[in-house]
């Protein structure tokens, strides 16, 4: 995803709410954690689960699988079973467009 393609609107994502869009083939859920949106690709890196139907506290998202949390800032691994952390991607507003960019 070397550009940044729209792929909801601010209206669409509250604060505490995320949404799961396709871009490039790619399925990727953003969150709205007070304001700031983050966006990560929408599968476990245990066992391949979907994490939009994972509860998120505060910047952690919990696969709904079998525990494994995740910090949806940096994508880092917090509790097992996990070891690998997820894939994040670019985000950005522009208006009220939700862009979704590369890999970071």
């Amino acid at each position: 995803m070397p550009e940044f393609v729209t792929g909801a609107t601010t209206d669409e994502v509250q604060p505490g709410d995320r949404i799961v869009v396709e871009v490039n083939d790619v399925w990727v859920v953003v969150f709205n954690v007070g304001g700031t949106y983050y966006a990560v690709e929408d599968m476990c890196s245990h066992e391949e689960y979907y994490l939009s139907e994972g509860e998120l506290d505060g910047y952690e998202i919990e696969c709904a699988k079998h525990g494994a949390r995740f910090d949806v800032r940096t994508g880092e691994v917090l509790a097992p079973p996990a070891v690998v952390p997820i894939k994040r991607y670019a985000v950005r507003v522009v208006e009220n467009e939700l862009q979704i960019g590369g890999r970071v």
